[in-house]
């Protein structure tokens, strides 16, 4: 008759136990196991942002013309600007300095050569900027905003990058990567969202249709390749 009084303090003990099991891994998902992200996808992100490309064309109080070094930069400046499909580039003379004279009759060259390399001539703005009291070549400066694709500097060492207690990859792992990725990224508006899709080839499509209603072979002629290598 004594063993329900026993059974009743180890059933209550054996309650209280489970209670706190269960209580311990209801908190398991509010553990932080680091402050540092392990994913160098994350601690190194690709972001998009508006970002100037830009050059300075040099112009000495003597010219009237680009030189041919100069006219080279301009040349490429202008493949770079179509490549990225801007609307408008902007020109800025000087005035004020010893070559105000000379940096307004390069510009016009610089106008005719960019006109010259299929920019439109409602796409330049020519403007001024100051630059009074400057006696060296002060500069033309070609340029226009534009979205880039990039990361953050590389070479950050906030840890010891011997302490592998925790068995996790070191900060700057993957950030080179990343920078990679990112330059070769040609149109960073891909990262933003998808491309909408061409057209079908409805000329194409007609003829794989005849050809399957007629019995024939549906797929391309193969190409004759200039090594033969039946042995």
């Amino acid at each position: 008759m004594r063993a329900p009084a026993i059974l009743g303090p180890t059933l209550l003990v054996l309650t209280l136990l489970v209670l706190t099991l269960v209580a311990g891994c209801a908190n398991v998902h509010h553990v932080e196991v680091g402050a540092i992200p392990d994913d160098y996808r994350t601690r190194h992100p690709i972001v998009v942002a508006d970002a100037e490309t830009a050059i300075d064309i040099p112009v000495s109080a003597s010219e009237d013309r680009l030189t041919i070094s100069s006219r080279s930069r301009v040349e490429e400046f202008a493949t770079h600007f179509n490549a990225d499909r801007v609307d408008t580039m902007r020109v800025l003379v000087p005035y004020g300095s010893a070559n105000e004279r000379a940096a307004d009759q390069v510009s016009r060259d610089i106008v005719r050569t960019l006109k010259k390399h299929r920019v439109s001539g409602k796409q330049i703005m020519v403007m001024p900027y100051s630059a009074v009291g400057d006696t060296g070549p002060t500069p033309i400066r070609l340029a226009y905003s534009t979205l880039v694709a990039k990361t953050g500097p590389c070479g950050r060492w906030p840890e010891d990058l011997g302490d592998t207690s925790e068995n996790r990859n070191y900060y700057n792992f993957g950030c080179a990567s990343q920078q990679n990725l990112a330059a070769q990224i040609a149109d960073p508006r891909d990262l933003l969202g998808p491309r909408g899709m061409d057209p079908s080839d409805a000329q194409r499509r007609t003829t794989v249709i005849d050809k399957y209603r007629n019995g024939e072979v549906t797929s391309a002629d193969p190409v004759d390749a200039e090594t033969d290598y039946d042995w």
